[in-house]
């Protein structure tokens, strides 16, 4: 990356505490985290809002739908390490090779064939106008949501997904960080306690 970083063997207090709760196997923590590490509070902020958007059990949204959606919104960011990490997250959940690789293929084309159905694309179609044109948004793309069947509540958990993920990628891309040494598809898998974010 492409400023200072303090490494997990040399953090102490308050960061070695965090980087405690994120790490996962053989003490490896995220270089998106560690990117963190001059201002330990704003790596913070960013694992609760990660946790909560992402891996939250009152969320209704299925978890490899929202990582789909954070895949694309990456992609249309052309942020190749959140790609990278969430298509491994939501390849490890959808447990299909065939599938996760038509999955990639349309979403990199942005050409909907039969992967997705009609409310799914009515969610992606969101996320990419809210990522690339987010003054242009109106009650219109709401209620074109509604009509999908989405409920508002739905329509919430896609705003905070999409907004997490362009937060999360000029994060990355602003700052340089890269894949190297990180351990991919990796997640918090405790739902049930928000406080657990150890990565497995």
């Amino acid at each position: 990356m492409w400023i200072k970083h303090i490494p997990y063997e040399k953090a102490e207090g308050r960061l070695l505490q965090l980087y405690a709760r994120v790490k996962g196997p053989n003490d490896n923590v995220d270089n998106l985290i560690l990117a963190h590490s001059l201002r330990p509070h704003t790596a913070e902020g960013h694992m609760t809002l990660y946790k909560n958007v992402l891996h939250h059990p009152r969320n209704k949204i299925p978890t490899w739908f929202l990582e789909t959606m954070g895949v694309y919104v990456s992609m249309l960011n052309g942020c190749q390490y959140c790609v990278n990490h969430h298509f491994a997250g939501m390849k490890r959940l959808i447990k299909d090779d065939a599938r996760s690789a038509e999955i990639h293929a349309e979403l990199t084309s942005g050409k909907w064939g039969d992967v997705f159905d009609s409310k799914e694309i009515a969610a992606l179609e969101h996320v990419r106008k809210l990522t690339e044109a987010p003054a242009e948004i109106s009650p219109g793309d709401i209620q074109a949501l509604r009509d999908a069947s989405w409920d508002d509540g739905e329509i919430l958990e896609i705003n905070q997904l999409a907004s997490y993920f362009n937060y999360a990628n000029r994060t990355v891309t602003g700052l340089g960080v890269t894949t190297q040494g990180d351990i991919l598809g990796l997640s918090p898998s405790d739902t049930e306690h928000l406080d657990d974010w150890h990565h497995h």
